[in-house]
């Protein structure tokens, strides 16, 4: 009984070592051809952490980076270890996070050391240097265009405030101006106004001149003349001065 059960085992152990042989050749195969999908999924199916290691491998090649590293962080086969970390490194690589690969790069380098560890892991330095600088460079080059920007805003803010000031002023002055010739329109006009009035008291006061440097006519020239008109055969009609007062004639015609 104990001669069957172990043969039966080793059948199945058989079996199942020779269809992983077959996937394992299969997916091989898939690799080659760059078919990686295809590679991915029949290394999925065979129980081996060296075919998980090809399996993420295959991962990393369709640039599903980040499953990629899930899948080389479940292999715990030591002799894998420094493989890993590596193929990790690379992974964080492309997903440019270069702390990150640094770190799995220095680790494996911990465990072994290899040259194209090395290598990655230098060019991943001297890479983050540069990009130290260029973000340096790129913060003074912000750091200048926000510094001209708020400048030009500040003298924007400045022209836009004397433009008002100085249209604010340009209405002052008009309305001075306005208000400078309005008044010195009146002043013309009081001015006319006043050598009007001047000239008016003058002809009065010449015409009273006249008046009182001419005596009015008597009652008896008035009449004296009115005979000789009336000798004349010249009849004229004029008023009577000082009616109602008795003639005060020394000649009478």
């Amino acid at each position: 009984m104990r001669f069957i059960v172990t043969t039966i085992l080793l059948s199945v152990t058989l079996f199942g070592s020779l269809l992983d042989f077959k996937y394992l050749n299969e997916a091989k195969e898939a690799y080659a051809d760059k078919n990686y999908t295809k590679a991915e999924a029949l290394y999925g199916k065979v129980q081996l952490e060296e075919a998980t290691f090809n399996q993420a491998d295959a991962l990393y090649r369709q640039g599903k980076y980040q499953e990629a590293i899930d899948k080389y962080e479940s292999i715990t086969d030591p002799k894998l270890e420094a493989k890993k970390l590596h193929n990790i490194g690379n992974s964080y690589a492309q997903l440019k996070k270069l702390d990150d690969a640094i770190a799995s790069y220095e680790k494996s380098l911990t465990i072994k050391e290899d040259k194209d560890t090395r290598f990655n892991l230098e060019l991943l330095k001297k890479k983050k240097e540069e990009q130290k600088k260029k973000d340096k460079k790129n913060d003074k080059k912000n750091d200048k265009k926000n510094k001209d920007q708020n400048k030009k805003q500040n003298q924007d803010n400045k022209d836009s405030k004397k433009k008002n000031s100085d249209k604010k002023e340009s209405k002052e002055q008009k309305d001075k101006k306005q208000k400078e010739k309005d008044e010195e329109q009146r002043k013309k006009e009081a001015q006319k106004k006043k050598e009007a009035e001047k000239k008016q008291k003058e002809q009065q006061a010449k015409m009273g001149d006249q008046n009182r440097t001419q005596p009015p006519i008597s009652n008896m020239e008035e009449r004296k003349w009115q005979k000789m008109l009336n000798k004349r055969g010249v009849n004229t009609l004029m008023i009577p001065l000082n009616k109602g007062d008795k003639h005060n004639e020394t000649n009478p015609w």
